[in-house]
């Protein structure tokens, strides 16, 4: 079903990172490097499970509170140096590019939601190569707090000029589910962070897929057709 024109404006806000380019586990690697080069021994499955989170609190949640913070920069700025390396062969997932051209030809206004840099955006967009169906975008340069925090999320709704009632969030990862459920808007995850289907669900995943080319195969029996058809929470 593609709704007319007319509308009421609905928000389609997607997480980035591990929902629409494949790069969880290129994050995981290279933040275990990152963490090796200085000193640190942190288990893979541990980072693994932080990704989605911003850099603060993923460092704090790796790392302790309690820490020395004095060396917080140089280890994000190694992360930031390995990953960077793998910029030109980032991968778009499956289906990812025609999901977003799909939601924007049903009018619903396409905003990225991201707790990445602005440079690291950058990438991505390009990998996913849909800016033409893209509203707009949030990176993590844009917010005081990242990922569990709401802030982002709502961000996302003030780009797209919509209120919660009228928005889903896309992720894949816990982090992602609580950030929306603490902005009000339901969230569809999907299973392409490698996070477990009932990990999802117990967070809160209003309706979890595979990847972007399912939810694409799915979108009118989804959260998303519900939406469409005019049903408002």
């Amino acid at each position: 079903m593609t709704p007319h024109a007319d509308t009421p404006a609905r928000a389609a806000l997607f997480d980035v990172d591990g929902t629409l380019v494949d790069t969880n586990y290129l994050h995981a690697v290279t933040w275990w490097e990152a963490f090796h080069q200085a000193g640190h021994t942190v288990a893979m499955t541990d980072i693994h499970h932080s990704l989605g989170m911003s850099t603060d609190r993923l460092l704090d949640r790796l790392l302790g509170e309690d820490r020395d913070k004095d060396g917080d920069e140089a280890i994000s700025s190694a992360h930031t140096a390995l990953y960077a390396t793998w910029f030109d062969r980032l991968p778009a997932l499956a289906g990812a590019g025609d999901l977003l051209r799909e939601l924007a030809a049903r009018h619903w206004r396409v905003v990225l939601v991201t707790s990445a840099r602005s440079s690291e955006l950058a990438v991505m967009r390009r990998a996913i190569g849909a800016d033409d169906a893209i509203h707009d975008a949030t990176s993590g340069d844009d917010v005081e707090s990242g990922k569990p925090a709401p802030d982002p999320v709502q961000q996302g709704l003030e780009r797209a000029g919509v209120p919660a009632g009228r928005a889903l969030f896309v992720g894949d990862s816990v982090w992602d589910v609580k950030a929306a459920a603490r902005a009000g808007v339901d969230c569809v995850a999907l299973l392409t962070g490698g996070i477990a289907r009932a990990e999802l669900e117990e967070a809160g995943a209003v309706a979890v897929h595979r990847d972007p080319a399912e939810l694409l195969a799915a979108l009118d029996d989804s959260p998303f057709g519900r939406l469409d058809q005019g049903h408002i929470r």
